[in-house]
């Protein structure tokens, strides 16, 4: 959606190179509000056709303010045409295939269901095969292997995930476990809100807005691609079951706790290696940082899962950071998840910043956003 988005205003704007595919060209006067507007119309509706008759309205309250004329109907149009030439691009990405079957481990470290829910199946087993937006493949950047269940590296993690993840635990401080709860959702929303902010503070054009959320989705995206192939390549199991199991891990250093639980609950269905919120939360502070060309902004976040509760920050790096420590209070997570992620976060995103969206020489934006 947002890469359509992109095209469509940036074949109006043309300071910028367009994603994979050019448009026709289009003068400059059209509309680019009604680019924007129609090109995530047209994108949604081809995803989610049973909510047609919503953005069929909300589309028509977003049309309703541009003038009528030749520049409104030029902005449509080039809008369905970004559209229908993202949805061609990704037309066989291999989003949609079926979910590969997954064969929980036995032995020590390997994957498996986790309590107290007991998911039958892990989410996501196949994306590791679906088109990247920006890598080569998804393995392009697939970190080495998580530490051996007897080193020291372990036995740190997993001592400290064991003691301040516990649910009803007395070890963390209050702020750390609400840190934890916090950020327990789908973390893309949490950097998308993040974007939106500093995007709506900085006065940002929509030309501007475009690319930003373009750059920050694109490396999401990747984002995911990539740790999927990560974790379904180790298949290292999550810390409630590391927990329970320590007796069985020849680790004179981890003791197990057939009892424990995560402070949130349910853990994510999905194996531990690497974590996908250190993953993300890099990305998301890396394009922030490169586009505003500095890390500093005084922001606030809402939770997705703690209805009226947000979280200040005075960098975007702060928020990364303790994001991506959160899952460790949360109990879902082992600090050596979180480490390699970070590093996956940021290679993904330096591919997207370096090779996509760049200014076409001679014609890059005034920076009025210092």
């Amino acid at each position: 959606m947002h890469a359509a988005i992109y095209n469509a205003v940036n074949a109006i704007d043309r300071t910028h190179k367009p994603y994979l595919v050019r448009l026709g060209r289009v003068a400059p006067s059209a509309s680019q509000d009604a680019a924007a507007s129609v090109a995530a119309h047209d994108v949604l509706v081809a995803l989610y056709p049973t909510f047609q008759a919503m953005l069929d309205a909300q589309l028509q309250l977003s049309l309703a303010p541009i003038p009528e004329g030749a520049d409104k109907a030029a902005g449509v149009s080039v809008g369905q045409a970004a559209a229908a030439q993202l949805l061609a691009l990704r037309k066989q990405d291999g989003s949609d295939a079926a979910p590969i079957p997954y064969v929980f481990g036995t032995d020590p470290g390997d994957y498996q269901s986790t309590p107290p829910n007991f998911p039958p199946q892990p989410q996501f087993t196949h994306w590791s095969q679906v088109t990247p937006f920006a890598l080569e493949r998804a393995n392009q950047f697939r970190p080495g292997p998580p530490p051996a269940l007897t080193s020291d590296r372990y036995s740190d993690a997993f001592n400290e995930v064991k003691l301040l993840g516990i649910a009803g635990g007395t070890t963390s401080t209050p702020d750390q476990a609400l840190t934890g709860k916090f950020w327990n959702g789908a973390i893309q929303n949490y950097w998308n809100e993040i974007s939106q902010t500093a995007a709506l503070a900085r006065g940002l054009t929509t030309a501007q807005s475009a690319r930003l959320f373009a750059l920050l989705n694109l490396a999401l995206a990747d984002d995911v691609i990539a740790f999927y192939d990560a974790k379904y390549t180790y298949s290292f199991w999550r810390p409630v079951t590391a927990i329970r199991a320590a007796a069985a891990d020849d680790n004179p250093d981890t003791a197990d706790d057939p009892n424990w639980l995560p402070e949130v609950g349910n853990t994510t269905p999905d194996p531990s290696y690497p974590g996908a919120h250190a993953v993300i939360s890099a990305s998301g502070a890396a394009v922030l940082t490169s586009f505003f060309g500095r890390d500093r902004f005084d922001f606030a976040v809402t939770s997705e899962v703690m209805a009226g509760v947000e979280r200040t920050f005075t960098r975007f790096s702060a928020a990364e950071e303790e994001a991506t420590l959160s899952r460790i209070f949360a109990g879902v997570h082992f600090r050596t998840d979180l480490t390699v992620g970070q590093r996956l976060g940021e290679e993904v995103a330096d591919v997207v910043l370096d090779n996509f969206l760049t200014p076409i020489r001679g014609r890059e934006e005034s920076d009025d956003r210092e």
